[in-house]
């Protein structure tokens, strides 16, 4: 079994610290799996998914994968398809839990390559955020490495070309006319190819049509008018390029609506969303000596109400909060939220895990949600000293620290999630397993599943071996609070798949529902 939570001490303000009693624990279903793959398939490494984000209202989901493409599903259910005389007749009211189906995709990014730094560039897909919704328009950011972009996603009308001169039904000597000719199955124009000629399964027309007798009385122009069907149109509204030497890790909206920021291993930039051949370097811990660096930004994510503060995550398993308004660079924070390691405890290994690979704010503005490679940190903006809670995940992992860091697996970055209302959190694990924790006062819930159709099974593997005497000098100090349990075990007692990864899921935002990425595979899960 992973390793449970730490219960939030006592007297500490955690999040519905009020209620007289812990909420109960969810019970978790499956609901939904697009992409799933047989037994046996091979994965293509470009349809890996890369990244995932609910909108604000959970009406939308988005996804990215490796291959630079953004897929966008919607949500069906989000209004009853009864009659209202069905709805009268019926005595109760039946809840459904979100479902949503596939609505778009669109290629994002390309693969680049920079001439003067002789460096490949990935179109692979390291975040996207919503922006806010206009005119029944919805629009995204999708960021690779390097390059920032805007993406308008609109309903449009589908064009149908009628009045054609030639009827689609039409007969030569026993054969059709291919209707691809004339309409593709959509009721669309053909596509055209680059010398104008439509591109067909037939080019030219069957040599064996033979024109009705007499010949076609009167030629016309076919006409082109708009039918009732409509289609998704995603177009790229800006470009932000050329702002970052390093790997962009982070994009985060402001609550203004107005600017966001990215953020790379040394700088942080303010963007306006309509001004896109300008930023503002708003951090730069970059050394004059690349010798002296010793850390690197790893997160940074914008306060939900206050447009003028944002925080952002270090290599070194810090969170600094800082204010813009303060000073244009804002090489000083605010606050710094840190834990130290009792001196002597700190191993080969205490600082890479301790990095941090991402944080998330609360809804409630109070409270600051931290992954490192070991745990969940629940922090009090209030309260720098400690966490409030820890939530330990990977704690059975530290005697396998050495094997790790030599399949890379240690730098591995998980993604962690707030439910909608604050009282709950979720990261993944290996062996596609993802973890659900009560953050309320008292709570003792501590759920793993499996991102499979059936999230709850058991199954018996055989024990794995002891980890190697170079693995437990690694160790370091072992957290011997509640939750610290058996090392070596899964969700079913048995070996880690190292090589199946959960690292990135989204919570929707106004329901219990997570969707995250095993692979190439988007499950969906309600409670």
């Amino acid at each position: 079994m992973i390793s449970g939570a730490s219960g939030v001490p006592a007297g500490v303000g955690a999040p519905d610290a009020t209620s007289s009693a812990p909420l109960p624990a969810l019970e978790w279903k499956f609901s939904q799996v697009f992409g799933e793959r047989a037994i046996g398939e091979e994965v293509q490494e470009v349809d890996i998914i890369s990244a995932i984000e609910f909108d604000k209202t959970g009406e939308h989901l988005a996804t990215g994968d490796r291959g630079g493409r953004v897929v966008l599903f919607e949500r069906t259910d989000g209004r009853d398809q009864r009659t209202r005389r069905e709805l009268e007749k019926a005595n109760t009211v039946v809840s459904r839990h979100p479902e949503y189906r596939y609505s778009t995709e669109f290629q994002s990014h390309e693969p680049e390559f920079d001439y003067l730094k002789s460096l490949e560039i990935e179109e692979k897909i390291n975040k996207i955020r919503w922006c806010q919704t206009a005119n029944a328009a919805q629009f995204l950011l999708s960021t690779n490495d390097k390059t920032i972009k805007l993406w308008k996603v609109t309903e449009k009308k589908v064009k149908q070309v009628k009045n054609l001169n030639v009827d689609p039904g039409a007969r030569g000597n026993g054969s059709l006319l291919t209707n691809s000719m004339l309409l593709n199955p959509k009721g669309l124009a053909p596509r055209l190819s680059s010398n104008g000629g439509p591109v067909t399964r037939s080019s030219v027309i069957s040599q064996d049509f033979v024109f009705p007798p007499g010949g076609i009385p009167s030629l016309h122009l076919p006409s082109v008018v708009w039918s009732n069907e409509m289609t998704l149109v995603a177009r790229c509204r800006r470009v932000y390029a050329n702002a970052h030497a390093y790997h962009i890790n982070s994009i985060s909206n402001n609550s203004d609506f107005e600017t966001y920021i990215s953020a790379d291993d040394l700088r942080i930039n303010l963007w306006n969303l309509e001004v896109s051949d300008q930023s503002f370097n708003i951090v730069d811990i970059k050394p004059t000596n690349m010798e002296d660096l010793t850390e690197v930004i790893t997160s940074a994510e914008f306060h939900p109400t206050h447009c003028n503060v944002l925080a952002y995550s270090s290599s070194k398993g810090s969170i600094r909060l800082i204010d813009m308004r303060q000073s244009a660079l804002c090489d000083r924070h605010s606050k710094v939220f840190e834990e130290t390691d009792p001196s002597g405890s700190r191993s080969f290994f205490t600082e890479i895990i301790a990095s941090i690979s991402d944080i998330k704010f609360a809804r409630g503005d109070r409270y600051i949600l931290s992954r490192d490679y070991m745990s969940l940190k629940l922090w009090d903006v209030n309260m720098e000293s400690a966490p409030v809670a820890t939530f330990k995940v990977h704690e059975h992992l530290r005697p396998k620290l050495c094997d790790l860091y030599e399949n890379d697996s240690i730098f591995d970055k998980f993604e962690c999630c707030f439910s909608g209302d604050g009282m709950r959190v979720a990261t993944g694990s290996y062996s596609n397993l993802f973890r659900v924790f009560g953050a309320t006062s008292g709570s003792e819930e501590a759920s793993t599943l499996e991102a499979s159709k059936t999230p709850n099974r058991r199954v018996v593997t055989p024990p794995s071996k002891p980890g190697s005497r170079l693995a437990n000098l690694a160790r370091g100090r072992r957290d011997n609070r509640r939750g610290s349990e058996s090392p070596g075990a899964d969700l079913n007692g048995g070996v880690h798949d190292f090589t199946s990864k959960l690292l990135h899921l989204a919570w929707h935002p106004a329901a219990n529902v997570i969707a995250c990425a095993a692979s190439n595979s988007l499950y969906m899960y309600y409670a």
